[in-house]
């Protein structure tokens, strides 16, 4: 053994996995999801303990796997975090889970659980979520995995957990999302992949569809008369099918792709039912959306 191998530590075979994140990302669900996996669960261990608690699961015979929540809650001791974590993981395998999610979607779950943001009242909902992001941010350049919940419900997170922790990569596991949305509107800030279909024909402009969406069978078969529909659609099924495998082998957990129409009512609406199907019958976990379809 050469002195250079001498040096480096030995990483034991237990497993901690620190979930750290904003307030309202889910981390209780995503604490839940690895105990219900056979974690061994602790929510908010002071930073202080975090060592001797590393050392535990390290040399314990049987707790070899634990999960940890560690957040805005520990106050000033959150800054000694980032050298505590890299200390930790020469000595045991250790992963940082980051869960976030936009203003937007965190200030409606707030306003849905009626409980206040843990950096208290003197700020506004809005102004806690900045300042704990800025407080957070040296610890998020360290994560394993950054999750983005907004486009989860409960169940989903936990498979999105599940797959991040144990590591299976393969098609049914990644999880796809493909949605409709109008260009009026905004592209969906959590689109991996967008696209474009305001070429098509509107069929906005025909009376008999103008009240109806991409939903209803005439309004659809109105969009596939047209053979620049039909090329689109083989042509970025194709594009998908190449893509996809790759993404899997990147390890990568969730993938979002857009279709964006002029109001998110017709085009984007039947192309992305369109290739949902199609996704769907190659194998893959596809979950259908329409942004804008009501607006």
């Amino acid at each position: 053994m050469s002195t250079r191998q001498a040096e480096q530590p030995e990483v034991r075979s237990a497993d901690l996995v620190i979930i750290t994140g904003l307030s309202g990302s889910g981390k209780g669900t995503t604490l839940k999801a690895l105990e219900d996996i056979g974690y061994y669960a602790v929510d908010n261990l002071p930073i202080g303990l975090i060592p001797k608690f590393s050392e535990l699961i390290r040399d314990s015979p049987s707790a070899r796997r634990a999960a940890i929540v560690v957040d805005i809650r520990e106050g000033g001791s959150l800054k000694q975090f980032p050298a505590l974590f890299r200390r930790i993981r020469k000595e045991i395998s250790t992963r940082l889970i980051f869960l976030e999610a936009d203003d937007e979607t965190l200030m409606r779950r707030f306003s849905e659980t009626r409980r206040p943001h843990p950096l208290g009242t003197e700020l506004s909902v809005r102004g806690s979520i900045l300042a704990e992001r800025e407080q957070l941010a040296p610890i998020r350049k360290l994560a394993d995995h950054i999750i983005d919940t907004a486009k989860f419900n409960v169940h989903e997170l936990r498979d999105v957990i599940g797959a991040n922790v144990v590591g299976a990569r393969d098609e049914a596991q990644l999880r796809i999302d493909v949605t409709s949305f109008g260009y009026r509107h905004g592209v969906p800030p959590d689109s991996d992949l967008v696209f474009d279909v305001r070429f098509l024909p509107n069929p906005n402009y025909i009376p008999e569809f103008k009240n109806k969406t991409g939903r209803d069978p005439s309004v659809a078969r109105y969009i596939r008369s047209f053979p620049q529909t039909v090329e689109f659609m083989d042509r970025i099924t194709d594009l998908l099918l190449y893509l996809i495998p790759h993404y899997i082998r990147e390890g990568k957990s969730y993938l979002t792709i857009g279709f964006g129409c002029t109001g998110g009512h017709h085009r984007s609406v039947m192309i992305a039912a369109e290739v949902c199907k199609r996704l769907a019958r190659s194998g893959f976990k596809v979950k259908q959306t329409h942004r804008d379809i009501n607006r």
